[in-house]
């Protein structure tokens, strides 16, 4: 493995990031097996929330699927190094705050989710949707 790839796995540890991706696992009932680059995959995740095929805490990858495909897994793996760069936990707060902002501007909580476009929105399956200034320009 890439030494970049066993830092992130070392401070998503240490930052406890990814012992809550596992506890988040465990209870939602998903079969956990490794994945590429130290990304742990969590199948069968039960509950839906959050709205997503698939999520990140730490390096724990979940997803209801029993499948994903290599592209979701690169996506998923960049909001891996995320929670590395915002020290695990903080992460929580940041994104909610810049889906929040996504939401504002164009009424999606992906598309200006600036977590989600530095993980490559179409690699994650999101829209580019429009700003909504600029949707209803003209009006």
């Amino acid at each position: 493995m890439d030494k970049r790839f066993r830092f992130r796995r070392a401070a998503n540890y240490i930052n406890l990031a990814t012992p809550l991706g596992l506890l988040v696992s465990i209870i939602g009932g998903a079969t956990r097996r490794p994945g590429p680059n130290g990304l742990i995959l969590a199948f069968g995740y039960r509950y839906r929330f959050p709205i997503a095929g698939a999520f990140t805490v730490g390096n724990v990858v979940l997803t209801r699927w029993d499948s994903l495909s290599d592209r979701l897994i690169r996506h998923e793996g960049r909001h891996a190094t995320q929670w590395a760069w915002c020290v695990g936990l903080p992460m929580l707060p940041l994104y909610l705050l810049a889906m929040l902002i996504s939401v504002l501007l164009c009424g999606h909580q992906a598309s200006y989710n600036l977590f989600e476009r530095l993980a490559d929105l179409e690699d994650g399956g999101y829209p580019r949707a429009v700003l909504w200034w600029k949707r209803h320009r003209g009006s």
